[in-house]
């Protein structure tokens, strides 16, 4: 793979924007209307934090979402990229490839080349190529107990029935995620130092997180602790810290720009 002759490392800053269905997925009964509203809170206030650090970065987002938000979604496309989460983030089938690369494409009147499944999820890569995406970023080479083990699954991108598969970040040796409920649980400084360390070794650092985080969760009680802690503020100030402390060691890069130089 080709991330060893970049002049400089790539930060992969990305963020999943859906339905806040987390909620739902622990027991809670709100409308559509309501996951949608948690989003946006959240999507504001991080975009602030992004324009605050120069950082450019790849909105995966549910077609679902983006109709019920165009304004919103056409604006951070202007600045960032734009890229299918899937239609609806609760369900999936292979058709919704297509068919939310269309719907997103409709939306703002211009190419959408990236794809990643909600929670990861497995998706057939021919299924991905045919739907015509360049690069898919739903894999995530660690061990989630209950989800997934993908311990054995390669750690840098690689082609794929000519699709790129460029996976999320895990350290080089133990393949520790650094995905969203590291950052919420691991110690700060901790955590700061393994993204450096792997953006050192791999040339790159692929970390996602999701905009309903970033707002208060308080109310939502059946929710666990793990989910919820470090949320609102506190989580906004940890992100934009992290992104100050990598923004001398790399460059910030939207996903399709390097699926692009690969």
């Amino acid at each position: 793979m080709g991330t060893a002759g970049r002049s400089r490392p790539q930060i992969l800053f990305t963020v999943d924007v859906e339905e806040f269905d987390t909620a739902v997925e622990f027991g809670h009964d709100i409308s559509l209307a309501e996951q949608i509203a948690v989003s946006t809170r959240g999507l504001r206030l991080l975009a602030e934090r992004f324009d605050a650090v120069g950082a450019r970065t790849t909105l995966f987002t549910t077609a679902n979402y983006a109709l019920h938000e165009t304004e919103l979604i056409r604006s951070l496309a202007t600045k960032h990229e734009i890229a299918s989460h899937g239609y609806y983030h609760t369900t999936f089938e292979p058709a919704d490839l297509l068919k939310s690369r269309l719907a997103l494409e409709e939306l703002l009147g211009q190419p959408i080349t990236g794809f990643r499944r909600a929670r990861m999820g497995f998706v057939d890569p021919t299924d991905v190529q045919r739907a015509g995406y360049a690069y898919n970023s739903s894999l995530h080479p660690t061990w989630l107990p209950g989800r997934y083990n993908h311990w054995g699954e390669p750690r840098h991108p690689f082609r794929e029935q000519g699709v790129w598969q460029i996976p999320a970040s895990v350290t080089p040796t133990l393949r520790l995620p650094l995905f969203w409920l590291s950052l919420k649980n691991f110690p700060w400084a901790y955590y700061k130092q393994l993204c450096r360390q792997t953006l050192k070794a791999d040339g790159f650092l692929n970390l996602y997180v999701h905009p309903w985080e970033f707002t208060d969760l308080s109310a939502y009680e059946k929710i666990p602790a793990y989910v919820k802690r470090h949320s609102r503020d506190e989580l906004l100030d940890r992100v934009e810290n992290l992104l100050r402390y990598l923004k001398p060691q790399g460059e910030f890069r939207t996903m399709g720009e390097f699926a692009e130089g690969l």
